[in-house]
């Protein structure tokens, strides 16, 4: 094995994080939360999918971190997280920062390559 490989590397954070935002349903879940928390009866409401089905949805989010949740008596309320959603932003910021660089090198290098033709 070399320094390379790992036995069973585990996927970092932001693997778990695009992973559960890749679904409409979370995706629409965590827009309902960044409004306000609410009840699991209250976030499944709008989606038309048996209550086991819905719960899965808010268990992967959970498992990334994007939610949190708490239960009183017989109710579970979910509350977003920001702070895995501040990594996904600083990550596409990164990959936005790096592509605009390349680009601008190649707009550089076309411009240099016009002038040499004028």
């Amino acid at each position: 094995m070399t320094s390379l490989q790992t036995a069973n590397p585990s996927p970092p954070p932001i693997d778990g994080i695009f992973r559960a935002l890749s679904d409409p349903t979370r995706r629409r879940v965590v827009e309902r939360l960044n409004r306000s928390p609410a009840s699991v009866s209250e976030l499944a409401q709008p989606f038309d999918m048996a209550l086991p089905s819905f719960i899965e949805h808010l268990r992967v989010l959970e498992g990334c971190g994007l939610v949190h949740s708490q239960k009183t008596g017989r109710v579970r309320t979910y509350q977003l997280a920001p702070e895995p959603l501040k990594l996904a932003e600083n990550w596409l910021a990164e990959q936005r920062t790096r592509w605009e660089r390349r680009l601008d090198q190649f707009d550089a290098y076309v411009m240099t390559l016009k002038e040499k033709d004028a």
